[in-house]
């Protein structure tokens, strides 16, 4: 027995129906598209993923001293434009991992006027950035510098005790916290 063609009305509406599941389609990756950002930071800041540090109030409870010390070296780099001097006062440290450290960060602004910047921050291995704790940190706020103005400006810090029962972490000897400087644009807000 042969098949009858489709009417006009099956097709327009099998035609709108595929339009609505596309339009749904672009609709969902378009959404998508604009959650990705807060998505990425808060999976990053949550799993330490791409040596991003974890951040703790400074009322938190410091975990115990496990008597375990490790190296922490301090890295400081400006970006193209920022003109400032920024370095640690001293480039390592042999902490107590558990136990509350401190890190002493040096800038200057060697321009003739107010400088705003703020600091990007990164943990290498990336591994260890997810037992990083920062408890309080300059880049947390934008920083302003008047003309020649000298800042110190402190990290405190503690690895937490869990890297050492981290089986990606069993070989992490030394933990590197890198920043970098970026002017931040007047009338503009950091991100």
């Amino acid at each position: 027995m042969a098949s009858l063609p489709p009417s006009p009305f099956d097709r327009d509406r099998r035609n709108r129906r595929t339009m609505l599941a596309a339009a749904g389609v672009g609709l969902a990756m378009l959404g998508l598209g604009f959650a990705s950002v807060p998505l990425y930071r808060i999976f990053c800041e949550q799993t330490g993923f791409g040596g991003t540090t974890q951040r703790a109030e400074a009322a938190t409870q410091v975990p115990v001293a496990t008597g375990h010390s490790m190296s922490i070296r301090f890295d400081s780099n400006i970006a193209l434009g920022m003109p400032w001097a920024f370095h640690p006062e001293r480039p390592t440290q042999t902490v107590t991992v558990g136990a509350k450290s401190m890190a002493i960060f040096v800038a200057k602004n060697l321009s003739d006027k107010p400088v705003t910047g703020t600091a990007a921050f990164n943990v290498t291995p990336t591994q260890a950035g997810a037992y990083f704790t920062k408890i309080q940190c300059f880049c947390f706020t934008e920083q302003t510098l008047q003309p020649g103005q000298e800042v110190r400006m402190p990290v405190l810090y503690y690895v937490d005790p869990k890297i050492l029962n981290d089986p990606d972490n069993k070989d992490t000897q030394q933990i590197t916290l890198s920043y970098t400087f970026y002017p931040v644009e007047q009338g503009k807000k950091a991100s």
